[in-house]
């Protein structure tokens, strides 16, 4: 069955040649040309996965992200960031306020869909029913059902995507995981899939985690790992 999709995006030539490849791959597409339009339309229909133009003519497409994800109805919808804008700043700026993945102008339509459909299989099987309960390194706790992390004490607000890098690091701590490999279980992309989502994504995870961010080590040349110990 197909998804529900959003599409915001102020060119009309771009949201039609993204909804009609969205749609011909199965899914439902409504259109929104503005940010006030596009938050009314989510909380009119509350749609799977939302694609989000940065450049928009009111509102930002990062301060549209930045509402979505402070209210508890539409935080978790996943979110793909459309912009021309390449920059690792712009990257960070995207990734900070909560969005899924970054798309940069001009793309493959082909290239959109299978992100998109990549983000879909993610959100529709969590895939963490073998995890603990709970998950202990140090002063980092990991609630897996609550979706809850603490460093000393404190619990620590990670966006849905950040929680499941954390975990995956988690339950396989002490081994070196490969980029291709997060890739392909917290993102669902195939490989050779070429991003700098994970990079970005670890950045950002360590500053949230502070005090724990030694937790996670990079291992040059071939990708990331959690320390089984402090």
């Amino acid at each position: 069955m197909g998804a529900r999709i959003l599409v915001v995006e102020d060119e009309s030539d771009l949201a039609e040649l993204v909804a009609f490849n969205l749609r011909q791959a199965g899914h439902t597409v409504n259109t929104a040309d503005n940010g006030a339009t596009a938050l009314a339309e989510v909380q009119r229909q509350r749609p799977d996965l939302i694609v989000l133009d940065v450049m928009l003519p009111d509102i930002t497409g990062v301060e549209v992200c930045r509402r979505l994800r402070r209210q508890e109805a539409t935080a978790a919808i996943p979110v793909v960031m459309l912009t021309a804008k390449g920059e690792e700043v712009d990257r960070v700026v995207g990734f900070e306020v909560g969005a899924d993945d970054y798309v940069v102008k001009p793309f493959s339509p082909r290239e959109l869909i299978l992100r998109i459909e990549a983000i879909l299989r993610r959100v529709s099987s969590p895939g963490e029913e073998a995890a603990p309960q709970t998950i202990t390194v140090g002063e980092l706790v990991i609630d897996v059902p609550g979706h809850r992390v603490e460093v000393e004490g404190e619990e620590i607000i990670l966006t849905a995507l950040e929680f499941r890098l954390l975990l995956d690091l988690a339950k396989r701590r002490g081994r070196v995981q490969s980029r291709d490999a997060l890739l392909e279980r917290v993102w669902g992309y195939s490989p050779g899939i070429e991003t700098r989502t994970v990079d970005t994504h670890v950045k950002r995870l360590r500053e949230k985690l502070g005090a724990a961010s030694g937790y996670v080590e990079t291992v040059r040349g071939v990708g990331y790992r959690m320390r089984s110990e402090p």
